[in-house]
């Protein structure tokens, strides 16, 4: 007997959200079938893919981006053009890791001119992602959706201790995107949401940031989560679970040992440069079939594979 192929159908859709405006606007989301499974029904909206920027000269990169950038990184601004203009991204993450009380402490009102700058230096739409101390993040957030009111950014992250400020400010006052920011837990990713439109914000304004690990560091768990998730929201059509995700790969895989290790130290794995490129890569591969809608990385030459891997399986 042949086989005859049937498609999988599901009852639920994956809400789609846009960021960004004109013509680089970018739009998540959108399928009503399993990662990447086009041979079932509506893939939606291809994954996105950003690069990340800092808000000042990183400390903490590898001696390699130094290389790659030069004196472009001095200026938050210039990068960001040059970003745009040389690796052709999907959006771009500016992350304000300068304004951590524990760093440069950056006050707001220069992340904010910043941001503007940044912003008014490309057409490509902006991730803003904080320092990780909640405090300030929901400062920073504030100021900046107001400044860019307008820009249809993506505010990185909304968590349960901040989300009602970041929640108020960015999606309500002024008509930007959020990332509900939970820790590879369904159910906490679905208690923030609950939170989030009974704040008031629509769940076209929401997208999920439900964690990320770098692959081979408990990597298993962020995968099975986005798995449950997609599940409930696709199979049990749960609507609290239907916003897209956006994954933050570049935050966690460039700081394992397998991509700091210098090469004097580990003579037999290779080009410290290289290694990390390989756990970016393999990291975001993975997210994607998983189902993220869209992830950030570090590297061009990551962002020019995920690229490569996404046209290869769905053009």
């Amino acid at each position: 007997m042949a086989y005859k192929k049937v498609a999988k159908k599901y009852s639920g859709k994956i809400k789609e959200v846009t960021i960004g405006t004109g013509d680089k606007a970018i739009t998540l989301g959108g399928r009503n079938v399993l990662p990447l499974h086009a041979f079932d029904g509506e893939v939606g909206q291809s994954p996105k893919v950003g690069l990340e920027i800092v808000d000042e000269v990183p400390s903490d990169w590898i001696d390699a981006f130094a290389n790659l950038y030069g004196d472009v990184q001095k200026d938050a601004a210039t990068w960001a053009k040059y970003v745009e203009e040389t690796y052709a991204p999907d959006f771009i993450c500016l992350r304000f890791e300068g304004a951590d009380p524990n760093g440069s402490n950056r006050s707001v009102e220069e992340c904010v001119e910043t941001a503007k700058k940044v912003s008014e230096s490309v057409s490509l739409p902006l991730v803003i992602a904080g320092s990780k101390n909640v405090e300030k993040d929901s400062e920073i957030f504030k100021a900046i959706a107001e400044a860019l009111e307008g820009k249809n950014i993506l505010l990185l992250s909304a968590q349960e201790e901040n989300y009602k400020t970041v929640g108020a400010a960015g999606a309500l006052a002024y008509k930007q995107k959020v990332a509900a920011e939970s820790s590879v837990d369904i159910n906490l990713a679905k208690q923030l949401n609950i939170l989030m439109t009974q704040l008031g914000v629509q769940k076209e304004d929401v997208v999920m940031h439900v964690g990320c690990a770098a692959a081979g560091y408990g990597y298993e768990y962020v995968s099975s989560t986005m798995d449950r998730i997609t599940l409930a929201a696709l199979g049990q059509n749960d609507e609290t679970l239907q916003m897209p995700i956006i994954t933050p790969i570049s935050f966690e895989t460039w700081s394992v040992k397998e991509s700091i290790a210098t090469e004097e130290d580990e003579p037999n794995w290779g080009s410290i440069e290289e290694r990390g490129i390989h756990m970016e890569v393999s990291t975001a591969a993975a997210s994607i079939a998983s189902g993220s809608d869209a992830v950030i990385v570090r590297h061009p030459k990551s962002l020019e594979a995920i690229k490569y891997y996404l046209n290869s399986i769905i053009g």
